[in-house]
């Protein structure tokens, strides 16, 4: 009976630390800068995490002055995000409200690219949801 105990208390003790190290790799990066070395920047990580952790949920939430890295034509890396856009993994979502004040619409994005109502309420939304969370550049 005391080795029930034992083995009981121990699996109880385990068992959550065991959950905790599988626990999904989930990442919400957050993209406000015009800058091309920022968006370079976070291109070579979502390539270096999905493909050190293929299953990684990663995505790219942009609003503000980002959306040049978005926009069909104009962006610099707009091959590199067709690429990663492959994985079904990878996801960017831009702020709808930003492209309102900015005049762009879905048509003017690189394809894939996903619309959310609030980019800051998107990002709220994956933090609560566990996600862990990235402020990319400044």
């Amino acid at each position: 009976m005391k080795k029930f105990i034992l083995s009981a208390g121990f699996l109880l003790l385990v068992i959550p630390f065991l959950s905790a190290q599988s626990s999904d790799y989930k990442v919400v990066f957050d993209l406000t800068s015009k800058d091309t070395a920022t968006h370079r920047t976070v291109l070579r990580w979502l390539d270096g995490i999905s493909r050190g952790t293929p299953g990684a949920q990663l995505e790219v939430v942009l609003y503000g002055q980002s959306l040049g890295m978005i926009t069909k034509g104009k962006s610099v890396v707009e091959e590199e995000i067709k690429k990663l856009l492959a994985n079904k993994n990878i996801t960017f979502r831009v702020c709808n409200a930003t492209m309102q004040r900015s005049n762009v619409t879905m048509d003017e994005l690189i394809p894939g690219v996903e619309s959310v109502p609030d980019g800051i309420y998107q990002i709220i939304t994956r933090q609560g949801q566990g996600w862990g969370y990235i402020k990319v550049g400044q």
